[in-house]
């Protein structure tokens, strides 16, 4: 199952309907990119006011760490020719409650601390090309074949999960704040499970196949229908 795919005519994201049969309440799923187009962010948001609920992704704090890793797509909407904008979508203007699971500032640090130190200086000393190069070619690389995800990894996807230091960036980055969004998505399932309301999991695309996976093991939901809304045209 394709969630974000790249094509001649640009790079979509594939919004997932999830259902169970037993059960009134639904899930939907949005797949994020850190930045896109204006119009991908203004549709999204369109469709945030019409759910009941909203559960979003996002590192709670601030800290000098986290600004520098993510001035690498921050930098991308500097150059004004690409037409790229970072997520602008006002969450807590949308009239929708929302909850908030992920991990703080503090707890993705003491992550970064355990990961051995030759991983953490390989990860500064690429940082500064990473930024330059989606400087000048931010759009490019958003319309390129390394933006597609898929419930499926791809071999390179394996061979990195499978190595040392992917391990550890998919424990520091992934594994742990998973877990947490699933536990809050059991408890939701748990308490209002017998209403009929949407609940909108807006969460970045890398994320999506372990909640698709995690909802339907955990709790028996399966993607119902999904809705293609456009990242950027070509």
């Amino acid at each position: 199952m394709q969630i974000i795919e790249n094509s001649i005519i640009g790079t979509r994201s594939a919004v997932l309907r999830l259902k169970h049969r037993n059960t009134p309440l639904q899930f939907l799923i949005f797949p994020m990119v850190h930045v896109a187009s204006p119009r991908f962010y203004a549709e999204v948001a369109e469709r945030l006011r019409r759910c009941d609920l909203l559960v979003i992704e996002g590192v709670r704090g601030r800290s000098l760490w986290g600004w520098a890793f993510t001035l690498s797509y921050r930098i991308m909407p500097l150059n004004r020719r690409s037409g790229l904008v970072v997520d602008n979508i006002p969450y807590m203007s949308l009239g929708v409650p929302l909850i908030n699971p992920d991990v703080t500032v503090d707890e993705l640090a003491r992550g970064w601390k355990v990961m051995p130190l030759r991983y953490r200086l390989l990860l500064w000393c690429v940082l500064p090309a990473v930024v330059a190069g989606r400087m000048f070619g931010g759009r490019r690389s958003l319309l390129s074949r390394d933006v597609e995800v898929s419930d499926l990894p791809s071999e390179s996807e394996e061979a990195f999960q499978d190595s040392d230091v992917g391990e550890h960036f998919e424990r520091m980055f992934g594994g742990s704040r998973d877990q947490l969004l699933l536990d809050t998505l059991t408890e939701i399932h748990g308490t209002r499970s017998g209403e009929p309301i949407v609940v909108a999991i807006v969460y970045g695309a890398r994320h999506v196949p372990a909640i698709v996976r995690g909802l339907g093991d955990r709790l028996g939901y399966r993607v119902g229908s999904a809705e293609w809304l456009t990242v950027l045209d070509a």
